[in-house]
């Protein structure tokens, strides 16, 4: 054989064993690797902060190997854009060939993904994006988070036993907050309450002083308000440079509105403030306790329901390894997530069997002060909550 026959056939055999290294099958990869796309940039970057922080927490604290395979996270930033989103979807998918794809800090940029998902079989879990129609997109979404109906229905009951008799509805208008909207209404109206006006803000850039002084106009009891996690203190300092604190006008809604990374920059407007949610940094378990002192100590900021989101989106696809041995094709590890239950800081979690959705406890909580803190303070607490909206049939 010659040097230039020697070298073609080195050639060709090179060429062939990289194809068949591309070509295998993912369970026989010794690296899992996890997409995980959050808004790291941009009006929603406290979503992605939170989410990655307790991402890489879970796995500083549970190592980077399940069932014989490291485990890689790969972080990429779509601002918030839901064409970023699908399109960084597909490259991790088709290039990166990640097991996982997770993240999706907002609705619009989980619904854009799903049918990736479902055409590339890939397990999709949703950490922080809240309307109820999401997991109906794909068969492969699982969801570590929450939806709007669960948040939102305890607070609607809570008002009306409370003499809250007339409230206005303030929401950002996007999926959720009509999810939001609607449940409130629904619940509110059923008990007794009257809804005076609904009101729906921007979502982008939003001004919330002309909804405001149209709140005050109407003489509610109370105002009940929906906007996504890192919005709220722009809601809550517009809310009392309109005076709506001194008209004697109460704010109850879902917790994102008191979310807990920026609830000590709110200042004493926010006090007193009563919320329906599934996660505050007040939560007294101990696991809890040290989950709270965990995320301080690496990442420099009090952890939200956000990052339970995260935290828990990195239990379940460990948890999801474990059960199939390693095995990463994409329906044995969904099958796998169905009725997965553990212990979480926020308190008992399961995936529900049939919708894929978080079953969880709704705590009812007021904003007090703790030392020299705010907080969410719970006071009543709801067990076992399922979405209202999604009925085993």
């Amino acid at each position: 054989m010659n040097k230039r026959t020697l070298l073609k056939s080195m050639t060709a055999l090179s060429a062939g064993a990289l194809l068949a290294g591309a070509m295998l099958p993912a369970a026989a990869q010794d690296t899992v690797k996890i997409g995980l796309i959050l808004p790291m940039t941009g009006p929603f970057a406290s979503t992605g902060r939170q989410i990655d922080g307790a991402a890489r927490l879970y796995m500083q604290q549970n190592g980077a190997t399940v069932a014989g395979k490291k485990i890689e996270l790969i972080l990429k930033d779509d601002a918030g854009a839901p064409d970023t989103t699908k399109r960084l979807a597909q490259e991790l998918i088709v290039n990166d060939k990640v097991t996982f794809l997770a993240g999706f800090g907002l609705t619009p940029l989980a619904l854009a993904t799903a049918p990736l998902a479902t055409e590339g079989k890939v397990p999709m879990i949703v950490m922080a994006a809240g309307t109820s129609i999401i997991t109906d997109r794909s068969p492969f979404i699982v969801r570590t988070g929450f939806t709007l109906p669960q948040t939102t229905y305890p607070i609607a009951d809570w008002a009306a036993k409370n003499n809250i008799k007339k409230a206005v509805t303030l929401v950002s208008d996007f999926a959720p907050g009509v999810d939001a909207e609607t449940v409130f209404k629904s619940r509110f109206t059923a008990a007794g309450g009257q809804v005076l006006a609904e009101l729906r803000v921007p979502l982008r850039n939003p001004d919330f002083a002309p909804f405001l002084q149209r709140v005050r106009d109407a003489s509610p009891d109370a105002v009940f308000v929906f906007v996504p996690s890192g919005v709220g203190s722009i809601f809550m300092k517009q809310f009392a440079e309109r005076g709506l604190d001194k008209a004697g006008i109460k704010i109850i809604g879902p917790g994102d509105v008191t979310d807990d990374d920026i609830l000590n920059d709110m200042g004493d407007v926010a006090l007193g403030v009563v919320t329906s949610h599934h996660y505050s940094a007040a939560h007294p378990s101990a696991m809890n306790k040290a989950y709270v002192e965990a995320f301080r100590k690496m990442n420099n900021i009090r952890p939200n329901f956000m990052s339970v989101g995260g935290y828990d989106g990195m239990a379940l696809i460990y948890k999801a390894l474990a059960a199939t041995k390693g095995d990463t094709n994409g329906e044995k590890l969904v099958a796998a997530m169905k009725g997965l239950s553990w212990e979480s800081p926020r308190g008992p979690l399961t995936i529900d069997a049939q919708f894929r959705e978080p079953v969880q406890n709704m705590y009812i909580r007021k904003v007090e002060k703790v030392g020299n803190e705010l907080h969410n303070v719970e006071f009543e607490t709801l067990t076992a909550v399922k979405d209202p909206t999604k009925v085993a049939k």
